[in-house]
């Protein structure tokens, strides 16, 4: 346990942080799960809008720190790859 006063401000920072990572990581997870489904159903047009909204926030959460940059770039791209198929 904290003893010191500045261990537990560091403590409710943690807890803060945490929560608004969770929140990020988990509106990320939603947008890539909207472009899976687009792709499942078959709907390129629906995909590629799903994807346009998700590049963005996919972005944004590796700038927050929420992943890192390589990851978020690996999940854009192999998402825009599967996209592609389906437009050939």
């Amino acid at each position: 346990m904290a003893n010191t006063k500045s261990a537990k401000k560091a403590i409710r920072k943690i807890e803060t942080r945490t929560a608004v990572n969770k929140d990020r990581r988990s509106r990320m997870r939603g947008f890539i799960r909207k472009v899976e489904e687009a792709i499942a159903t078959g709907s390129k047009d629906a995909a590629t809008a799903a994807l346009k909204a998700a590049e963005p926030e996919i972005m944004r959460a590796a700038q927050k720190g929420v992943t890192h940059k390589n990851t978020a770039s690996r999940k854009v791209s192999r998402l825009s790859a599967r996209v592609k198929v389906l437009s050939a």
